[in-house]
């Protein structure tokens, strides 16, 4: 597909958060399972209620623009997706590994955040007040879930940080 346009440039873009999202899906649910708390395990499994949404909302915008969703391999997810996979195969002890985990977490929350933000100003750029609505819910839950992962860090680097000190 060739990007000769903000139009093409947006769908294109949509095409690899799509992709993000659905892989999404799937990811959430292994670090919930390696959570050590149950705090952590709940805020993994209720993000992954909210991905499916914002996968939902990704159709609809395809649905918008009269195309078909399709997805296009995220490059940026993949390079998250191998660190999760990493701290999740290394961590030793709760803390730590519950310490890893958030800070994957919120890599990728910071990813999405930065192009939701972008296709919010692309929509908005193109006329596509409805698009910019539906993505705007999705941005609005992806600043949601980074600050409640920033306030399990709290209880949970104390707890990483005293591991090593033993």
């Amino acid at each position: 597909m060739a990007m000769d346009s903000l139009a093409a440039l947006f769908e294109d873009t949509l095409r690899d958060m799509y992709y993000a999202e659905k892989k999404l899906t799937k990811i959430l649910p292994k670090m919930a399972k390696k959570a050590t708390t149950e705090e952590l395990a709940e805020a993994f499994t209720s993000h992954a209620e909210e991905t499916a949404g914002q996968v939902q909302r990704i159709e609809k915008v395809f649905e918008l623009l009269e195309k078909t969703p399709r997805a296009k391999k995220c490059e940026a997810l993949e390079g998250l997706s191998a660190e999760g996979s990493h701290v999740m195969e290394e961590a030793e002890g709760d803390g730590v590994m519950d310490a890893g985990l958030i800070a994957t977490a919120q890599a990728v929350e910071h990813y999405e955040i930065a192009r939701y933000g972008t296709l919010i100003a692309w929509a908005n750029q193109l006329d596509m007040a409805e698009a910019a609505d539906l993505l705007t819910e999705s941005l609005d839950e992806e600043k949601a879930a980074d600050e409640k992962l920033s306030g399990l860090a709290e209880s949970v680097n104390p707890m990483a940080a005293h591991k090593e000190a033993a």
